[in-house]
């Protein structure tokens, strides 16, 4: 899960490179260039030449440019004002090269560093940021959350046309971290090197290790082995998160805090003929219906309504679920008579799906009547299907609505104001179909075999009963269809920790969807949120 954009492959993507004009904000303000300092602090020369080697996964797109071994690194100066304060700093778009035990060069992953001038790097935070997919580029995350600028896009609506407005961000988190963007391998910039394959990085395990590498690496050349250190990820970058907190610590890595965005920590409950994601989608489900006003008598706190509805899904629904086959008529029209006042679904559309209502038939039915579908990513987005009929939709609206702003703006902003050049093609995500990602997992304490579906509430789990000082916040959109926040609560609450340690656990809520950022209101609460988090994360208690 990224949030990933659609498959954009190398092919559609060189459709995409007409980038768009600055904001007249950053027009007038051109950034200096420095790339010599920058190439010396990372080891390098200052040249960013076309690299040398070959890409292994030339079969996923018609970039054969390949990575270099040699780091790469290109400095420029900016400016930011958040809150009434002016934050100087140093953007670095580079690349730190990854080798395995052996010393062996295997990958060279790619980075945007934001970093504060003239601070106390051993007192001021590090934060490393990243999506997910698995498959994605960090991009989104970039472009569109808490770095010094982000893209403007018309959310909920499908963004217009270019030219875009990209400007800067006044809810950066710069004021609190400095901030680090990395590219999961095989997307962004970031490749294999030598005789290495993608296929060596695909999957929960070696991506762990590949990102357990370039932060260390990062902390190296950053010289940052003494500042505060945070994680943030989103979607599967969440998965990712859960499981670098405890190999980072197995590290020496300790960490005073990760932040996950819109999560996914078990796998597991995606297997058929678990009653589960069943469960966890009826809060969501009820948001969804009580944000397009489809609800009778609908309440007016979003907030104190979905606790209720919470309570019954764990409660009465779940119950009934357990029930099977066995279940009686009447229990099931009763069951079906409630879900359809929260959901506004018909009980004859419940009772045809058996209680269970599948996301994409949900997110065909709930707007059928208006001629709508509805996003998966974000169930704010409207879009369209070819006819009213059909059992799913054909797209997600949340996705295509959003998708080209993004891809425009990352592509003018790292050539044009951090001055990174290179022939290999961005890839915003890497989804491949014949490239498999592997699921499978060795977790802390299990002594044979691996989990056949990923479970890093596990790892994360047993990271902060080794840290006690660990702290978490967890962020979650009301209307992410994806990643359902009821679903994270699960995980969070069954990882084993006792009461003085799961005070160490915040959760913030926010009336977005999966991207929460793409709200600017919620944009700011989340930042606000996340500014107290750092605080109570860095003050040594």
């Amino acid at each position: 899960m990224r949030a990933p954009a659609g498959l954009i492959s190398g092919v559609c993507l060189a459709a995409l490179l007409a980038t768009a004009p600055l904001s007249s904000a950053l027009a007038q303000n051109r950034p200096a260039r420095d790339h010599g300092d920058a190439a010396a602090a990372a080891g390098s020369d200052d040249k960013m030449a076309p690299s040398k080697g070959h890409d292994h996964a030339d079969k996923l797109s018609d970039d054969t440019a390949g990575a270099s071994v040699v780091e790469l690194a290109s400095k420029t100066h900016h400016s930011i004002t958040i809150g009434g304060q002016t934050i100087p700093y140093t953007a670095t778009a580079g690349t730190l090269t990854i080798r395995d035990d052996a010393g062996k060069p295997i990958g060279s992953m790619f980075y945007v560093a934001y970093v504060a001038d003239h601070a106390n790097t051993t007192r001021r935070p590090v934060t490393f940021l990243y999506n997910g997919g698995p498959g994605s580029s960090s991009m989104w995350l970039h472009m569109g959350s808490l770095a010094p600028m982000r893209i403007h896009t018309d959310s909920p609506a499908a963004t217009h046309n270019a030219p875009f407005e990209f400007e800067p961000n006044e809810s950066s988190l710069l004021d609190k971290s400095d901030l680090v963007f990395i590219d999961a391998m095989g997307t962004g910039y970031s490749r294999p090197l030598g005789d290495t394959k993608i296929e060596k990085f695909w999957g929960v395990d070696p991506d762990l290790d590949a990102f357990t590498r370039a932060i260390k690496r990062y902390l190296t050349v950053g010289n940052r082995w003494a500042s505060p250190k945070f994680l943030f990820g989103e979607s599967y970058g969440t998965t990712r998160t859960a499981g670098l907190t405890y190999s980072l610590e197995e590290q020496g890595v300790q960490l005073n805090g990760a932040t996950i965005l819109s999560s996914v920590l078990n796998y597991g409950r995606q297997q058929p003929g678990y009653d589960e994601p069943y469960v966890g989608y009826v809060p969501s489900y009820a948001a969804t219906a009580w944000y397009h006003k489809l609800l009778a008598n609908r309440p007016a706190d979003l907030s104190t309504y979905l606790a209720e509805v919470r309570q019954w899904a764990a409660g009465p629904y779940l119950t009934a679920l357990a029930k099977g086959d066995a279940i009686s008529p009447q229990e099931a029209d009763a069951i079906a008579k409630q879900l359809s006042a929260y959901t506004s679904l018909s009980v004859e559309f419940i009772k045809a799906n058996h209680l269970r209502v599948d996301l994409n038939r949900f997110r065909a039915e709930v707007l059928r009547r208006q001629g709508l579908i509805i996003g998966r990513y974000d169930s704010r987005f409207t879009g369209f299907n070819p006819d009213d009929a059909g059992e799913s939709p054909d797209h997600d609206p949340s996705d295509t609505g959003i998708t080209g702003a993004f891809v425009a703006a990352f592509n003018s902003y790292i050539v044009n104001e951090l001055d990174f050049h290179t022939d290999m093609v961005y890839r915003p995500t890497n989804y491949d179909r014949s490239l498999h990602w592997d699921f499978t997992h060795s977790a802390p304490g299990q002594r044979q075999g691996k989990q056949n579906a990923v479970n890093v509430a596990i790892d994360l789990g047993t990271a902060m009963r080794e840290n006690p000082h660990l702290k978490l916040f967890s962020a979650n959109g009301w209307y992410d269809l994806a990643t359902p926040f009821f679903n994270t609560e699960y995980d969070l609450a069954h990882m084993g920790l006792p009461e003085s340690i799961r005070s160490n656990i915040r959760f913030g809520y926010y009336p977005s969807g999966h991207m929460v950022y793409l709200n600017p209101e919620a944009l700011k609460s989340l930042k606000a949120d996340l500014s107290r988090f750092y605080d109570d994360a860095t003050s040594g208690s």
